[in-house]
């Protein structure tokens, strides 16, 4: 069996430790070149001397001292974008839009991306699109919705003629069935506290206002290349049904699993072999129903505010990023009411310049992003 090379971007989140989780579990297939966190020194530590990686990657220049004093023999760098020629696989796992250099650069080098990091194709999807023709490159989607939908259109020989709609799937978050008075004074505890996913804080805030929808909703039209008007959510609470397409002959193919994000992990690893280990098991003789309704969109507004970027286009998907995180930032710090979220994108929105704001270089999307920050926080300011 040949063993497949892995860069782990992120390594010490919810998607990089399960990644490593998958590895343990499929015993002599990979192998670590490179791992990378931000500040995590003590974590990365000892993943490295469990992983014996070439590199590690460290962001903050503090914890990077740390590390290289702890790893002597082991290359200890500041951005794992400078490593990813050492993998055949780079997972990135890095929350938000600091993630784009490792999208970019693995791309580049003509590898296989593992993405785990939706903020980065969705703010920078003009850029990332040109890349995924670089001979070598390859996507496959980590998040459990786009690797589902990944898995179903492998029942099709000409997806691109045969697809009639794409349906993700959404938990409904911690919110599900509440109205807008019931979430005036949502606490950050009850905000994190999601029913099926085990999650980051940022994300599982997303989930919890359905703007992590709306992201896979942009994300889906960058990666599969269907039209706003063909993609569709419905609320499915069980999270066993991870998404499914719909095509031209009325069949409909979804990929069901328990909720386990190393299912994703392991397919995007390996593609175009499965793994062996079968995580997400069901046992059919105990699950009792799948439920499906449609999203509340008057209580959960991020969820059109992202297909309205979306429909926009140019850098209007990177601008809604970017104001989302900076409320999302203010929420969790207790400077935002969760109810106020959606109420700082719009206003960010409704600047934006339009259609004509075609990114065509990495530094547009980088100024794009900068802009909508400056204009999220100026709404915050009292």
């Amino acid at each position: 069996m040949t063993v497949t090379r892995v860069a782990l971007a992120g390594s010490s989140g919810s998607i990089g430790t399960q990644t490593l989780d998958v590895m343990r579990a499929e015993v002599g297939a990979y192998e670590v070149t490179a791992l990378s966190v931000a500040s995590s020194a003590a974590l990365v530590v000892e993943q490295a001397r469990e992983f014996r990686p070439r590199v590690v990657a460290v962001t903050d220049p503090r914890a990077r001292a740390e590390v290289a004093a702890a790893l002597p023999g082991v290359e200890v760098i500041a951005d794992l974008a400078d490593a990813v020629e050492l993998a055949d696989v780079v997972v990135n796992g890095v929350v938000g839009f600091a993630g784009l250099d490792v999208t970019l650069a693995t791309l580049r080098a003509g590898r296989r991306l593992a993405l785990a990091n939706k903020e980065s194709l969705i703010a920078a999807g003009p850029v990332v699109a040109p890349l995924r023709r670089v001979p070598g490159a390859e996507l496959v989607p980590v998040d459990s919705e786009h690797g589902a939908i990944h898995q179903c259109l492998r029942s099709s020989n000409v997806p691109g003629r045969e697809v009639a709609r794409l349906v993700l799937t959404a938990s409904g978050g911690p919110f599900r069935g509440r109205t807008a008075d019931d979430l005036a004074q949502v606490t950050v505890e009850a905000a994190l506290a999601h029913p099926t996913w085990a999650m980051g804080p940022k994300i599982t805030v997303d989930s919890s206002t359905l703007m992590n929808k709306g992201l896979e909703v942009i994300e889906a039209h960058e990666l599969f290349g269907t039209d706003y008007d063909h993609i569709d959510v419905v609320v499915h609470p069980q999270s066993i049904v991870h998404s499914m397409v719909e095509f031209t002959d009325g069949s409909t193919i979804a990929q069901l699993s328990l909720p386990d994000m190393r299912l994703p992990i392991g397919y995007a690893l390996g593609f175009p072999r499965r793994a062996s280990t079968p995580f997400g098991r069901i046992d059919w003789t105990t699950l009792g129903r799948l439920d499906f309704s449609p999203p509340d969109r008057a209580t959960f507004r991020c969820l059109d505010l992202a297909y309205t970027a979306g429909r926009i286009g140019a850098t209007a998907p990177a601008w809604l990023n970017a104001a989302n995180e900076v409320a999302v930032a203010a929420f969790l710090d207790g400077r935002l009411r969760w109810s106020d979220i959606p109420s700082v994108i719009e206003t960010v929105l409704a600047r934006h310049p339009g259609s004509n704001d075609v990114p065509t270089c990495v530094d547009d999307v980088i100024q794009a992003d900068r802009r909508a920050r400056s204009l999220a926080t100026e709404v915050l300011a009292p």
